[in-house]
């Protein structure tokens, strides 16, 4: 259950897009963000009437030098809370360079422990010869390296989540399907988000955001059982920022709500703050 805490917040995102995307479909003010920019995340899990304080999520950029030339570095940590540790123990860390212009991924690494299960994934991306270089180890399979040809406009689960915040929802219809492609442990995936429209999200803290809401479709496997079973609700301001983020998983649900902002390169316009 905790496992997929990281995921919900990460999977923001969670999302990556195809050659559909033009500059027309970008925000004017991109980026949205700024270096210094950190976010936190409170995680709750969900089982029937059992509500559970499992973990915190935090995501972190700054500007900085990649092999020589302008990047962005984006950090993002979750653990499990100490009460929680003797049930499911998580510890997972996910770091990605991106180029400043684009957002294209230029290194991505995933270095986790979840339950006394490992994973060690880093990608290296050469758009000279459009080829990924993956190394990959996990506590059932032994290290390995490959070269995956590379796919298009494809984001890693932490570049695209800050690709996703500089898109124009504005550009779209509610239903409409945005087509997205993403690498994740040495596969490359088409999947798709689906814009929601706009709402009024109240918070369990009892804070009132106006908001862009959108599902993704999930990937079948060991915590999600497929289907558009995510659900985002994004700051409708120019920061963009994921308020809260829903799934359900094999067993209950688990949440991650926003509870703390630091450099955002906007004022949060998009609370409304009760008289």
């Amino acid at each position: 259950m905790i496992k997929a805490i990281h995921y919900i917040a990460i999977l923001i995102l969670f999302l990556t897009f195809s050659n559909f995307v033009s500059s027309q479909s970008i925000v004017e003010q991109y980026p949205v963000f700024k270096s210094g920019e950190r976010i936190t995340y409170s995680a709750v899990y969900n089982w029937g009437f059992i509500w559970i304080n499992a973990g915190e999520v935090e995501f972190k950029v700054t500007k900085t030098k990649y092999k020589g030339n302008d990047a962005y570095h984006f950090n993002s940590f979750g653990t499990s809370l100490p009460s929680y540790d003797w049930l499911f123990k998580v510890r997972d860390y996910f770091q990605s360079y991106a180029r400043i212009e684009d957002l294209a991924p230029l290194f991505f690494d995933r270095n986790t422990y979840e339950g006394g299960f490992s994973v060690h994934n880093q990608f290296t991306f050469n758009y000279k010869d459009s080829l990924i270089y993956s190394s990959t180890q996990n506590s059932d399979k032994p290290y390995t390296e490959d070269t995956l040809r590379m796919e298009k406009n494809i984001y890693d689960v932490i570049s695209g989540v800050y690709y996703i915040r500089n898109l124009d929802f504005d550009k779209y219809q509610v239903n409409d399907t945005i087509p997205v492609r993403m690498i994740i442990d040495n596969e490359i995936f088409d999947l798709y988000i689906r814009y929601l429209g706009k709402e009024v999200l109240k918070t369990h803290d009892k804070r009132k955001f106006n908001t862009i809401k959108f599902s993704a479709l999930l990937i079948e496997g060991t915590i999600f059982s497929g289907g558009e079973d995510l659900f985002v609700w994004v700051s409708d301001d120019l920061n963009r920022i994921p308020i809260l983020v829903e799934a359900k998983i094999l067993i209950g649900s688990v949440k991650a709500t926003l509870t703390g902002t630091e450099h955002l390169k906007f004022p949060l316009s998009s609370e409304i703050i009760s008289q």
